[in-house]
């Protein structure tokens, strides 16, 4: 199966010695063949939007999109009705657009948590390379059949949820700690 804009990557439980991906669900935002992009959206930073705007009232979680151009500020939302130039990801669910817009619509609360999600960084593949990923079984590749609902999963939980989901093999790392030492 190839990977394709919209689908949701999860980290296979092998990948426990990998900092940045272990446990994580990422959205693909993007596939093409130069590469692949997406945001990790179960894994919360100790910051808020107003971290890097203090203007900003609202405190917005930020969340660890990935290791790549963590200096950045990269958000999806639902709501391209409110938010211009953005990018359609899958049905209901869109990447970026204009971000002045973006703090307007939340100063003036228009714009609420469960419609945006903001990340840190993101997660990049080099052409075939998240191919290779696939093919030696660090992912496991779904269809994202929450939609945009997927900006309000737990983040915590979410991939726990899916070892569940999965079933087999999968449920038994469902309860395992996420440091094995720890058992």
């Amino acid at each position: 199966m190839n990977p394709n804009r919209g689908q949701l990557l999860i980290a296979e439980p092998s990948a426990l010695n990998d900092d940045s991906f272990n446990r994580s669900i990422i959205l693909l935002v993007a596939c093409n063949p130069e590469g692949s992009v997406g945001f990790i959206m179960n894994k919360p930073s100790d910051y808020t939007l107003q971290s890097f705007i203090p203007e900003i009232r609202n405190n917005f979680t930020v969340y660890i999109g990935g290791p790549v151009e963590q200096q950045n500020l990269y958000f999806i939302h639902t709501r391209p009705d409110l938010i211009e130039n953005s990018l359609e990801i899958s049905k209901g669910l869109y990447w970026g657009g204009n971000f002045e817009e973006v703090i307007k619509r939340i100063e003036s609360n228009q714009l609420k948590e469960n419609e945006i999600k903001f990340f840190l960084g993101y997660s990049g593949w080099a052409t075939n390379q998240l191919e290779e990923e696939l093919n030696n079984n660090s992912w496991l590749l779904t269809d994202n059949s929450y939609q945009e609902s997927l900006l309000i999963k737990p983040d915590i939980s979410f991939w726990k949820e899916k070892m569940i989901e999965l079933g087999g093999d999968y449920s038994l790392w469902a309860n395992a700690p996420e440091d094995p030492s720890q058992n």
